[in-house]
């Protein structure tokens, strides 16, 4: 039997590249080459943990912002035909693929379930590299932040964290024309990664005031008399426990409020404060239900100063201490060999 690697958590702390059965398509199955995937944040956390929410009997396997080429095809899966070039859902059909469930993308060949039962294989065009269309999932989690957020053009944002997810937001605002937007992050390299896709602006907490840079870069406004930043939207992309307390405090009148970060612990707020500003708090999770969307955005704007270092499969070991240091870069893109 065929054989080839994949990359799954035993326990936590614990990642190995182990050898499995490569996959054979069912009639409502497809297998996709897998050509490119990234490695998230949500799978650092699931490392940290051992699993979704801790170690279970099987090993997880991880990997879910990827792109490939579709290789067969199960007899009632319509739509999509091999030599396909695409991206997948990785919660579309009803599958949890790196987020939980029987399959993980760090690995050649993935096997993607239910491919009759919904269109979870979107196209993408000839033109647009694997790397980049990789980029379509995080994308679509920071873009969905936005759409939550109701940006306008004209309008200032704040975005807390420049991650992957912060800086996919900062790109969409970007292009919704949002000219005014500061990023807000520990991480020079990260900062200088926001600036290249958009940020106006960027502030390190390690050494300046928060507060007093984004009143100075966007201005004031009154609320009872107390100057707050001039600030219409703020994107919490960060998961750091005291940024959601901080933008209470500092947020203008009717300021809209969008979490996307995972936050595990429960914060306090002051609610009080809330009220009488009339400040809207939104959470944000996944995609646009249209993935048409960020394959779209990721043809109009080169997203490429996001995917800062690159490794094949076989060295994942390497690119997972990279990715575990914030300071080291953002997107950490994995080759893993399906598209040759």
């Amino acid at each position: 039997m065929a054989q080839q690697i994949q990359v799954q958590i035993h326990a936590a702390d614990e990642l190995r590249l182990d050898r499995v059965a490569t996959p054979e398509p069912g009639p409502r199955d497809a297998v996709v080459r897998v050509a490119a995937c990234g490695i998230c944040g949500s799978d650092l956390g699931y490392l940290k943990l051992g699993g979704v929410a801790g170690p279970s009997d099987t090993p997880m396997p991880i990997g879910h912002e990827f792109s490939g080429v579709v290789e067969s095809v199960g007899a009632e899966v319509v739509g999509v035909s091999p030599g396909d070039r695409v991206v997948v859902d990785p919660q579309g059909a009803g599958n949890r693929i790196g987020n939980g469930g029987s399959e993980g993308a760090f690995t050649p060949r993935l096997l993607v379930r239910n491919a009759a039962d919904a269109r979870c294989m979107i196209p993408i065009p000839d033109e647009l590299s694997f790397d980049q269309a990789a980029l379509a999932e995080p994308l679509g989690v920071g873009m969905q932040a936005v759409n939550r957020s109701r940006a306008q053009a004209g309008e200032k944002a704040v975005v807390f964290g420049a991650g992957p997810i912060g800086l996919a937001s900062i790109a969409t605002l970007k292009y919704r024309g949002v000219e005014d937007v500061v990023a807000v992050d520990l991480s020079d390299t990260r900062l200088d990664v926001a600036r290249q896709l958009g940020a106006r602006e960027t502030v390190n907490p390690s050494r300046d005031s928060v507060g007093r840079r984004i009143r100075e870069i966007q201005g004031t406004s009154l609320v009872m008399g107390a100057p707050m930043a001039d600030t219409d939207l703020y994107i919490e992309a960060s998961g750091a426990a005291a940024v959601l307390p901080q933008i209470v405090r500092r947020a203008k009148a009717g300021a809209r409020v969008v979490v996307v970060a995972l936050h595990r612990e429960e914060i306090a707020m002051n609610f009080l404060l809330v009220m009488m500003k009339e400040l809207e708090l939104l959470g944000s999770i996944a995609q646009p239900p249209d993935w048409n969307d960020m394959i779209q955005m990721l043809g109009d704007v080169d997203l490429s100063p996001m995917i800062t270092h690159r490794f094949p499969l076989d060295r994942f070991d390497e690119a997972m201490a990279i990715a575990q240091d914030a300071d080291a870069g953002a997107k950490v893109m994995i080759d893993c060999g399906g598209a040759a």
